[in-house]
């Protein structure tokens, strides 16, 4: 069984709270936030990532801007330097809130997103979901489409981050349950090099009511625990 340990981060900031933030990034972190046109994503992205660092610093005994961040196969961000390996973790955000998985011994990732009105959401779902989320997703009373949308998008996220695939693994591939029914893993196709056999632990997280987002572990079972970072948590950044 794995350990999981899931936190809920209020991305909500003073400007004073954001640059507190600021200071905990590397020049690549920093160099990133900087290609952000929109303020607010620029100080969203500051504020997630200064998280993941207070949160990574408290799981290695380390302060926030000593923690060495690289990217691995495919992308995904793993540890880098003495901690090389010593954890997976997986960061996501979006609208008020950001997502942090940590764990050991399994490969995790995390998705969370804002419900926001879509108005298209079954034609997105069409091309590029699989046919049997589509079909489940278009029976859905009106009213519930929009959030059962964003569910669905999340578990599907949530896998494809875990493998640390990105794009290549095209969403139509594989399929997962669609919300209200409790998330798993439900069959993929295709090119085997996706590996996404063996077992796969879903779970809903529940980030507030405007908000939607699952964490998937590549275990067969996982004891997940839920945290939130306080109101004050820049503060602890040092």
């Amino acid at each position: 069984m794995s350990a999981v340990q899931v936190w809920i981060v209020d991305l909500v900031l003073s400007p004073s709270q954001v640059d507190r933030c600021d200071a905990v990034l590397d020049a690549a972190e920093r160099a990133r936030a900087d290609r952000f046109l929109r303020p607010a994503d620029r100080a969203r992205f500051r504020a997630s990532h200064a998280a993941l660092r207070l949160v990574l610093g408290d799981a290695l005994g380390l302060a926030p801007a000593d923690v060495e961040l690289a990217a691995g196969a495919g992308g995904k961000p793993e540890l880098a330097g003495p901690a090389r390996g010593a954890a997976d973790f997986n960061l996501s955000h979006s609208g008020a809130r950001a997502l942090i998985g940590l764990t050991r011994g399994a490969a995790i990732g995390v998705d969370v997103e804002a419900v926001r009105p879509i108005a298209d959401a079954l034609r997105i779902a069409a091309a590029h979901f699989a046919a049997d989320e589509v079909t489940t997703l278009a029976g859905a009373p009106r009213s519930a489409v929009e959030r059962r949308f964003f569910g669905l998008w999340t578990r599907k996220e949530a896998v494809v981050k875990a493998l640390g695939s990105g794009l290549s693994l095209p969403l139509d591939r594989f399929s997962v349950s669609v919300p209200p029914e409790a998330p798993r893993l439900l069959r993929a196709v295709g090119d085997a090099s996706w590996n996404l056999d063996g077992p796969w632990s879903l779970a809903e997280v529940d980030c507030g009511r405007d908000h939607v987002a699952t964490v998937a572990t590549r275990s067969a079972e996982a004891e997940i625990t839920c945290h939130r970072l306080p109101d004050d948590w820049p503060d602890h950044l040092g």
